[in-house]
């Protein structure tokens, strides 16, 4: 019943239902792309530079002769495990943060408001850049660094559910019965607040895909794993003469960002409570 009606209202918005089914459709191309394309994406599959559609390359090839099209279908792996694993380390991290500095307020929320704040005073790419150029760059570096530009704004977000929470009549009611602080974190404040969040963690996959793509683009992406950044920054000094190397990946980063961004827009009009009353 209750997912009936989120759908029943998620649903009211048609640009919503086309991200989620470009969506599945990135994901459903990643899961099998090992299928579609068993060979190593990095392998010579033959001359290099070919259009699309010849010399039996659906997408064309790149300079070395590598298939464009297993390199998106590869890469869409790459980009969709970054953005999930990085998007759920900066919601952990900006839980806690959030969560204990609205709840206890005082100094605990300056102290942690203050060090939040030194992170979001720092330009997220630059920052990003810094931190995979000075541990070395690998998937591992990557999510470390998209995780550390990213925390802040869902501890701020975390923050205000939970200062505009404390003082209701359930959590007053919770002390009077002797819950525990966490207890009541964890049990009766924080479900109260997940909608926003949920909102703002699947806008972050798109965020994070983005920062991905412009560290490979760098040369800042995993050598050994193959990415759509990778793809773009390995054909740009060839746009003119093979257009095709950098358009299709450039295309699948706009259209998975694009849907990830119509559902968020669609998830925010089902879960937020002001938009379902005035509906």
């Amino acid at each position: 019943m209750i997912m009936a009606d989120f759908w029943e209202r998620y649903s009211r918005s048609r640009s919503a239902v086309l991200g989620l089914a470009i969506l599945g459709l990135v994901i459903f191309m990643a899961a099998i792309a090992n299928l579609i394309f068993p060979d190593d994406p990095f392998r010579l599959a033959g001359q290099p530079m070919s259009l699309p559609g010849t010399n039996g390359f659906l997408l064309g090839s790149d300079t070395l002769g590598r298939d464009v099209a297993a390199g998106i279908a590869h890469g869409a792996k790459t980009s969709i495990m970054i953005g999930l694993v990085a998007t759920l380390a900066s919601v952990f991290i900006g839980l806690i943060f959030g969560a204990f500095a609205g709840y206890y307020g005082g100094r605990t929320d300056d102290l942690l408001m203050r060090i939040t704040e030194i992170f979001q005073t720092i330009p997220s790419f630059i920052f990003a850049i810094l931190l995979v150029a000075i541990m070395k760059p690998s998937i591992e570096s990557i999510v470390i660094a998209i995780t550390v530009v990213s925390w802040p704004g869902v501890a701020r977000l975390v923050r205000g559910e939970f200062l505009s929470l404390k003082n209701r009549e359930f959590v007053q009611a919770c002390h009077t019965l002797g819950m525990s602080d966490s207890r009541i974190m964890l049990r009766e404040m924080l479900p109260n607040c997940l909608s926003p969040i949920i909102v703002i963690g699947s806008l972050m996959v798109a965020t994070a895909i983005l920062i991905e793509s412009g560290l490979a683009f760098l040369g800042l992406g995993d050598p050994n794993i193959m990415s759509w950044g990778f793809q773009i920054g390995a054909g740009r000094t060839m746009l003119r003469s093979a257009w095709w190397i950098c358009t299709f990946p450039g295309i699948a980063i706009l259209v998975t960002v694009l849907s990830i961004n119509l559902v968020g827009e669609g998830l925010n009009d089902a879960l937020n409570p002001r938009l379902r009353e005035r509906n």
